[in-house]
């Protein structure tokens, strides 16, 4: 019988994923409340767990042999909505710095009428795009939209003014913007010009999605990314796994996220570094640093402008002139350090950088410490790749082990990226 009623639910919602929805079952000869037939998200897709309004305006009913009931109460869920909303956000990832990504859905009557995102600074903020999608029907309608709405001129006009425009009836906010130009400004003038309004629907999942606008709008720095690789004995590696710098891979993706990538001389002179094989990405910087008076620095051979290599030095290097025939930076530092190289990201505009430890890692090394006893490295990231490893020369743990301090990794999360397994976490 339960076989019998699941595949008669199936026939009679074909498509479940479009719409949020609550089942509920009960047999018409029974006295008892409805049961309710849990489905979570692991046993139906696009069926919503939390229930916030219950609109039983829309509901249907079919009667069944045994006079067994099927009801639908759709769910007007804002959270169904606002994780939409950061979908859509994220089809700008590594595009729209120093700006945040933001995905905006505009609802009416219980259906999608309009979507749309910022594809990059300079263009047009999501809720334009979604305002547009919709036309007239956005009048009346509820606004979902994963960052507070602007009240400001800048590249382009005030948000805030063009939902008001629209005469939409209500906005729902996934969190607060930090920065203080807006920061609670724009939700008041909606407030003001009597539009209901709605903060903090899916925050956490709002946050994660900008945390590193947020780490740059609040500290001044670049959110950094420590990365490396392990053998499954414990030793630090200087390769990449097999097919994590094909599109899918976790390398690629980390490439497409960040907005530079901070090498070390030494390993531009060994390897030719990966580009991000996502589609449609903007290529990260590459910052290579050049401590060692000993080690060679080597100018990638697809760099032909300054858009893409800069190199941080504390010495004269003898290869400027070519660099500067090639339109790559240099910058000269009294001292290599950390800080001096994320304050020059933060006033170019990056909001996140990935530090690769691969290759002969001392010129990293100082940089490394630095950032771990003045806090300033946010992730990290470890490859563990299905290989054993001697150990010849330098301890492969030294460098790990030098830093002298004892760091607790928050939130640790396992994943599978082709044959390696990778492991993120906050410090």
């Amino acid at each position: 019988m339960q076989t019998h009623r699941l595949s008669t639910l199936n026939h009679i919602f074909p498509q479940p994923s479009l719409s949020p929805c609550h089942i509920f079952y009960w047999s018409s000869s029974a006295i008892q409340p409805p049961t309710k037939l849990a489905f979570n998200q692991e046993q139906q897709p696009g069926f919503c767990d939390s229930l916030k309004r219950v609109s039983e305006s829309l509901t249907s009913m079919r009667k069944y042999s045994g006079g067994d009931r099927i009801r639908c109460i759709w769910v007007e869920d804002d959270g169904f909505y606002m994780r939409r909303c950061v979908e859509l956000a994220r089809k700008a990832i590594g595009c729209t710095s120093p700006n945040p990504m933001v995905g905006c859905v505009i609802v009416k009557d219980g259906k999608i009428v309009g979507e749309g995102f910022h594809p990059k600074a300079g263009q047009p903020h999501a809720e334009v795009f979604a305002l547009r999608d919709a036309g007239e029907l956005a009048e009346g309608a509820t606004a979902y939209v994963s960052l507070e709405p602007c009240n400001h001129y800048g590249r382009t006009p005030p948000c805030t003014e063009a939902l008001i425009k629209a005469k939409v009836k209500k906005v729902v906010v996934g969190m607060v913007d930090p920065n203080p130009i807006v920061d609670s400004k724009g939700l008041e003038r909606l407030r003001d010009a009597g539009i209901d309004v709605t903060v903090g629907v899916e925050e956490e999942l709002c946050k994660r999605l900008n945390e590193a606008f947020i780490h740059r709008i609040v500290t001044g720095k670049p959110f950094v990314t420590l990365r490396y690789s392990l053998s499954v004995n414990g030793h630090l590696l200087d390769q990449l796994g097999e097919g994590v710098t094909e599109s899918g891979g976790y390398y690629s993706q980390l490439l497409q996220e960040c907005d530079a990538i901070i090498l070390s001389a030494l390993l531009t002179a060994k390897y030719t570094i990966p580009a991000s094989q996502e589609p449609g990405t903007n290529q990260p910087f590459q910052i290579i640093t050049a401590s060692d008076p000993a080690s060679p620095i080597r100018i990638p051979d697809s760099v032909h402008s300054s858009s893409k290599v800069i190199v941080f030095t504390d010495r004269e290097i003898a290869v400027e002139t070519e660099m500067g025939e090639k339109g790559i930076e240099t910058v000269r530092l009294h001292r290599m350090n950390l800080n001096a190289i994320l304050d020059y990201c933060y006033s170019r505009g990056f909001c996140s950088v990935l530090m690769d430890l691969r290759g002969d890692y001392g010129d990293l090394e100082m940089l490394l410490k630095e950032g771990i006893d003045q806090n300033l490295l946010q992730k990290i990231v470890v490859e563990v790749l299905p290989v054993w490893k001697e150990s010849h020369g330098r301890d492969p743990h030294a460098l790990l082990d030098s830093i002298g301090k004892g760091l607790k990794v928050k939130n640790l999360q396992p994943k599978i990226s082709s044959h390696s397994t990778v492991l993120e976490g906050y410090l």
